[in-house]
């Protein structure tokens, strides 16, 4: 369900700044939507083994940045298989990589996120209910 909701918001984004950018040509939804799909395909492909050469060069230190230049390449790339998809230059592919990754978080955050280590709802682990007691027997050795 994640994937495809990611889907079609990526698709969304892509078909707005085609409207917005005189750079993007889009034919129909259905273009954006195979774009999009083409984009998520190639970024967990060969964009994941580019942004680990990537960051091995530049020791992780611009691991977002990185991802949003790779982005913008697999952009390009689709750009040259897609017949009915076009983006004349690097510049509106990085607008789009930037703006795809504002929506998908924005969208992440909308959703609650798969935080579940930062909630503090949830029972504590067995470790820290001993390490808790632990702590809790030791002041009160300290105080008696």
């Amino acid at each position: 369900m994640d994937f495809l909701l990611n889907l079609l918001v990526s698709a969304g984004v892509i078909l707005l700044l085609s409207y917005a950018l005189p750079q993007v040509h889009v034919k129909s939804f259905l273009t954006a939507l195979w774009v999009a799909f083409l984009i998520g395909l190639f970024n967990a492909t060969i964009g994941w083994l580019l942004r680990g050469v990537l960051n091995l060069v530049s020791f992780f230190l611009l691991e977002a940045i990185i991802g949003l230049i790779v982005t913008a390449l697999m952009i390009k790339l689709v750009d040259m298989l897609v017949r009915n998809f076009k983006v004349d230059g690097w510049w509106p592919a990085f607008i789009i990589a930037i703006a795809t990754a504002i929506a998908l978080a924005l969208l992440g955050w909308a959703r609650g996120g798969d935080e579940e280590y930062a909630r503090l709802d949830h029972e504590p682990k067995i470790e820290q209910y001993f390490a808790h007691s632990e702590i809790n027997q030791a002041n009160t050795i300290l105080i008696a």
